[in-house]
C-alpha cells in the first residue's frame, strides 16, 4: 500500500485557499467597519449630549455652546475616517475637516471669550 504525498495538488485545495483568503479579507473589512461604526456612534452620542444647551438668553453664547460640540463631533468622525477609511478622496476631505473645524472652534471660543484650548473633549476629561 502506497502513501500518497500530502503535498499533491487537489482541484478543491486551490478553491479552499481562495475561500480562506476571501473569508479572512471579509473578516478584516467587517472588523474595520465595526470599529469605525463604534467610533462614529460614540462621537455622535457625545455630540448629542453636549449640544443640549440650556438657553442662557445670549444667542451668541448659546449658538457657540451648541456648535462647538457639533464641530468636535465632525473632527472625531474625520479621525475615524483616517483610521479606518481607504478612499483617498475621503481621507483628504477628513484631513481638511479636522483643520477647518478646529479653526472654527477656536473662532467661536474667542468670540465668546473662552480659552482657545477648551473643547468638548477636554471638557469631558476634566
Amino acid at each position: 500500500m502506497q502513501l500518497r504525498n500530502r503535498r499533491q495538488c487537489h482541484p478543491g485545495s486551490m478553491l479552499s485557499a481562495a475561500a480562506l483568503i476571501c473569508v479572512a479579507t471579509t473578516l478584516v473589512a467587517c472588523s474595520r467597519n465595526v470599529s469605525f461604526t463604534s467610533e462614529n456612534n460614540a462621537a455622535m452620542a457625545r455630540m448629542m449630549v453636549a449640544m443640549q444647551v440650556e438657553p442662557s438668553g445670549d444667542a451668541d453664547a448659546d449658538f457657540a455652546a451648541a456648535m462647538i460640540p457639533h464641530h468636535q463631533a465632525a473632527i472625531d468622525m474625520a479621525i475615524a475616517e483616517l483610521r479606518y477609511g481607504r478612499n483617498e478622496h475621503l481621507r483628504r476631505l477628513a484631513q481638511e475637516i479636522i483643520v477647518t473645524q478646529q479653526q472654527e472652534i477656536m473662532v467661536m471660543q474667542l468670540a465668546i471669550s473662552q480659552p482657545p484650548h477648551h473643547s468638548m473633549r477636554n471638557h469631558e476629561e476634566e
